[in-house]
């Protein structure tokens, strides 16, 4: 059976899951205490994307894509596959991949900071036994009109380590510029791995950069290209003087965002990315002081409010 997840905005994520993955045993056990998960037909999945067209793909995981589409059930849009019952782990609606970007704002980015933060912390630490992402990126994490973020694209989840055990080992899969380099070297995954990816994503939020990306020697030959680590790039502007941490943001945002917050923002990224996994911090911690930066932003998001609704004092009415 296909995995879905559905709000009533309309959106779906279409994708590969049997029914004995670790994702929906996972999800299973989440949803009982709520009725159960909702079951379609793929009949009533192929009319809901246009026999899955596509004009509808949103993007494409690694075990299946992801497309938007419409069921009306009752009069209602919802419902769930075998979700996650999590706010913040249900597939909404991503943008199209020849749409163009999207400009965020100092608040947009904090936002999808603290909501993908708290979707991670359900699967790390509410869900028994904890689900490990395995392939956190920011292109797995899907934006509704309000900017809501949701993460998506469970393909690669692994159940995570019970007792007393304190990792799984299994063969490395995610995406380069996201895997946390113990887990790359060893093959031994714990929610630490999560938490890395978490790491770069916010560093994506505040650089406006991808996690990797080509960068050419003095040669101009293809063969002498190298690929250069978001992490590595940004690690001396993150060790350094505090004011050396600025040189970070993102030119996009015009130098519009509270210091003290994006400084705090940066700290937090540096954490999650620390080299020793026991060094990084828990999903729950990271929850915790992205909402300290959300609460920091927001007297300066009011004022920026209050500066551009607030007519000038000789305008007419």
């Amino acid at each position: 059976m296909s995995c879905f997840s559905w709000n009533p905005s309309l959106r779906c994520w279409h994708g590969s899951n049997d029914g004995g993955s670790p994702c929906s045993q996972a999800a299973q056990a989440a949803s009982a205490g709520a009725g159960g998960a909702k079951k379609f037909t793929l009949a009533q999945l192929s009319a809901a994307t246009d026999g899955f067209h596509e004009s509808n793909v949103v993007g494409e995981g690694g075990f299946g894509r992801v497309y938007r589409g419409r069921l009306e059930e009752g009069g209602q849009g919802l419902v769930a596959v075998k979700q996650l019952c999590h706010a913040s782990t249900r597939t909404s609606w991503g943008r199209r991949p020849q749409e163009p970007p999207l400009a965020l704002g100092w608040a947009a980015r904090v936002r999808i900071a603290v909501g993908a933060a708290r979707g991670l912390r359900y699967l790390h630490e509410v869900v028994t036994p904890p689900v490990i992402y395995r392939d956190l990126k920011a292109s797995n994490i899907l934006l509704d009109d309000d900017l809501n973020p949701r993460l998506s694209d469970f393909g690669l989840a692994k159940l995570g380590p019970v007792g007393d055990d304190t990792h799984v080992s299994t063969r490395v899969m995610g995406t380069y510029g996201y895997c946390a380099p113990d887990y790359a070297m060893s093959g031994k995954l714990n929610v630490k791995s999560d938490v890395y990816s978490f790491g770069v994503v916010l560093l994506e939020l505040i650089t406006g950069r991808r996690a990797f990306d080509a960068a050419s020697s003095d040669s101009e030959s293809e063969d002498h290209q190298r690929f250069l680590l978001l992490r590595d790039w940004a690690r001396p502007y993150l060790a350094g003087d505090r004011k050396r941490c600025f040189a970070l943001a993102d030119p996009a945002l015009q130098g519009r965002y509270p210091r003290r917050a994006f400084y705090q923002l940066a700290v937090v990224a540096s954490l999650c990315l620390r080299d020793n996994p026991n060094l990084r911090p828990s999903m729950t911690d990271v929850t915790r002081a992205l909402d300290h930066v959300a609460s920091q932003s927001q007297p300066w998001e009011d004022k920026q409010r209050a500066t551009t609704t607030t007519p000038p004092p000789n305008s007419q009415p």
